[in-house]
């Protein structure tokens, strides 16, 4: 299929109080306009910036919730390009649940499917969904395409996808999904690209953001991840506890007498780095820069859990060949990632202080037997390679 020369895909990441959005070109990877909706509600911000990185001029509205915030991204696209002609609309989905293992158009069908998972994803699913409405009401007739989170994880061994709990929690859908996976589609895309003698061996990828997990992948395929049931597990987040032994669980509900909105906002919005630090900050540029006690407390506990979280990957792998940092932390925090190496001779890994100070894309030394690298994930990008798929629009070939 041959797309118009306005034809484009757009892609809609919205996480609980943001909301990604890329422009594409339809038949090839380049991005035409790229941006992002900030703390939605009342202290709310965008910015869209074109191919140059221009900033352009947005469009009357308002950012008090997602599907305002998705009104004013839509109309701005239709300010600055008028003659634009959406192919399709790419969706990520933090949830498909046992039912999805690959990107989905979306129908009535799906989108039941699809709310009936909410429960699962409490602070992610319901934005999701509500931007799927919004883009269907907006371009009536242009397929929607879901692109989902847990699809990654979906073919782990069952080990890693139980829990010890009576029989019948499984059979309902209580397991471990892992999440995080429309980025480690990328960055194994990516390393079976670049480098397919490390991607056919044994990788960790440490998506390392205000959303933090890891993944174990051998082969190219995920073995094990440090989120399981929910987007809480794992590491510790931005806001978000990571691991969290139940019984504390228990002790907030019989002993503080708390309900499940007041323990769901302390582990969803009060903890992780934030708690850790006192509530001085869920950023790690602001922790890194503080250098006191407080921010002192919250990085160690970070680090600490990524270097642990490492050691069960290697353990679920029989070794590692390979480490990958990706997400905000991973890719920028020079801080972090030689702090998470130093101590992992015992896997095989030496970092090299000078390539990891300039962010290279591998940071180990020569002398390294496992190999460090820095990969920029591109969410955006599998997301809008899945509706360029879904619509049937081949890509355009380069020299």
């Amino acid at each position: 299929m041959n797309p118009p020369n306005n034809s484009a895909f757009l892609t809609l990441n919205a996480g609980s109080s943001s909301l990604k959005v890329a422009l594409f070109s339809a038949d090839d990877d380049h991005a035409l306009v790229t941006g992002q909706a900030e703390r939605i509600g009342a202290e709310g911000s965008l910015v869209l910036k074109d191919a140059l990185g221009r900033p352009l001029p947005l469009a009357e509205g308002s950012l008090t919730n997602h599907s305002d915030a998705l009104a004013m991204v839509i109309a701005t696209l239709q300010q600055t390009r008028p003659d634009l002609d959406l192919a399709a609309v790419g969706h990520r989905v933090v949830h498909g649940g046992t039912h999805y293992d690959q990107p989905v158009t979306i129908t009535p069908e799906v989108l039941e499917t699809l709310e009936a998972l909410s429960p699962f994803a409490p602070l992610h699913q319901p934005h999701n969904i509500a931007g799927i409405r919004a883009a269907q009401a907006a371009f009536p007739g242009v397929p929607q395409v879901a692109c989902f989170d847990t699809a990654f994880h979906r073919g782990q061994p069952f080990v890693n996808d139980s829990f010890a709990l009576p029989h019948r929690y499984y059979q309902q859908g209580v397991r471990r999904y892992g999440f995080h996976g429309l980025s480690y589609d990328y960055v194994t895309g990516e390393l079976q690209r670049m480098a397919p003698h490390l991607f056919a061996g044994r990788v960790v990828i440490a998506h390392l953001g205000n959303g933090a997990s890891m993944c174990a992948i051998h082969g190219g395929h995920s073995v094990a991840s440090s989120m399981g049931f929910s987007v809480l597990d794992g590491l510790p987040m931005g806001t978000r506890c990571g691991n969290i032994d139940p019984g504390v669980l228990l002790y907030m509900l019989e002993q503080e007498k708390l309900n499940t909105a007041q323990i769901r906002q302390i582990l969803y919005n009060e903890s992780g780095l934030l708690g850790l630090s006192g509530g001085l900050s869920n950023d790690m540029r602001t922790l890194e820069q503080a250098d006191n006690a407080e921010s002192h407390r919250a990085i160690d506990y970070f680090v600490f859990r990524v270097q642990r979280e490492l050691g069960a990957m290697a353990a679920a792998m029989g070794g590692v060949d390979l480490l990958v940092f990706c997400g905000g932390i991973g890719e920028n925090s020079r801080v972090v990632r030689r702090r998470v190496c130093e101590r992992l001779g015992w896997i095989g890994i030496e970092i090299d202080h000078g390539r990891n100070a300039e962010s290279a894309m591998v940071v180990s030394s020569e002398f390294s037997r496992t190999t460090v690298m820095v990969i920029p994930t591109r969410e955006d990008l599998v997301i809008a390679r899945a509706a360029r798929a879904a619509a049937g629009v081949q890509k355009k070939e380069t020299a």
